[in-house]
């Protein structure tokens, strides 16, 4: 899988993925990643990427112009083209999923008042967004959009069932998870962990794993696929 990211900051971008899974991914060519300057495709002796909005108002708006050209030259047959911005929509396991599929993904990162509306309606395919609340730049939520599919993508983590069981891919929160000492400042392991065979563990992480969701996000449950058995684990809750 490809990703293109177009930004006035590449080097944030580079040096950010240039560790953990996704430093590592990149080192094994799983996924290709480059980082390119708006500014490239500016033609003025100050390589503007901004201007003044129509109608007045605060701040800057980016221009259509190098964000139009940098998308003509980095398109494919194959290229889905992504707009970070805070109307887009909201990012989450299922649209990782969704992203993961494409073979090529062109993220274009705004800044200041955000991009002129020509690059929403005639240039980006979707626009996406990490959370309801304002960052500086589409960087970050570039980054974290990279991390999210990337991850989903195969071989990335090495083992298929570390995606299985995370958060939110079955509409759960994860068990609560413990390494050793078996005891720490009184604070001891489950028994069912500590001492239970497979089957044990295997219920204590499936009631804990609802136990959480049920307390900290019900609104996944409604989402949820749940078994027989997970209804009558609840109901023991």
């Amino acid at each position: 899988m490809r990703f293109d990211v177009v930004t006035i900051f590449p080097n944030l971008i580079t040096d950010a993925a240039a560790y953990g899974v996704l430093g590592r991914a990149i080192e094994q060519n799983l996924i290709q990643l480059a980082a390119h300057d708006l500014r490239d495709w500016c033609h003025d002796r100050y390589r503007q990427v901004d201007d003044t909005p129509y109608g007045g108002g605060p701040g800057m708006v980016m221009k259509p112009e190098p964000f139009f050209e940098a998308v003509e030259q980095l398109r494919g047959d194959k290229s889905h083209v992504v707009l970070l911005s805070p109307q887009g929509q909201l990012l989450n396991h299922g649209l990782a999923r969704s992203l993961s599929e494409c073979e090529h993904l062109i993220l274009l990162c705004g800044r200041y008042e955000g991009v002129d509306e020509r690059v929403r309606s005639a240039l980006v395919d979707q626009e996406v967004s990490v959370g309801d609340y304002v960052l500086s730049g589409g960087e970050f939520a570039a980054l974290v959009l990279l991390d999210s599919v990337s991850r989903l993508v195969d071989g990335v983590l090495g083992n298929d069932t570390s995606v299985d069981q995370e958060s939110h891919t079955q509409n759960l929160l994860e068990y609560p998870q413990y390494t050793r000492p078996a005891q720490y400042r009184s604070m001891a392991v489950p028994v069912d962990l500590a001492e239970g065979h497979h089957e044990q563990i295997r219920l204590w992480r499936r009631r804990e794993a609802l136990r959480r969701t049920l307390e900290r996000r019900p609104d996944l449950l409604a989402r949820a696929a749940l078994t027989d058995e997970d209804w009558r684990l609840l109901g023991e809750l």
